[in-house]
């Protein structure tokens, strides 16, 4: 699955895999880059993921 945002800078994409489980690796490579993308921690990321 890919997830795409679009600003007013451009549009930003992160795949996230499909499988039914993630290793941690891959997990934490998502969230860093979505924290990035949006311009908040990887805790704040985390604890709106998994409230």
């Amino acid at each position: 699955m890919t997830v795409t945002r679009v600003t007013e800078v451009g549009k930003h994409s992160v795949t996230v895999p499909a499988h039914r489980e993630l290793r941690v690796g891959t997990l934490n490579a998502i969230v860093s880059e979505v924290a990035e993308v949006i311009g908040l921690s990887e805790g704040a990321v985390r604890e709106t993921i998994f409230e």
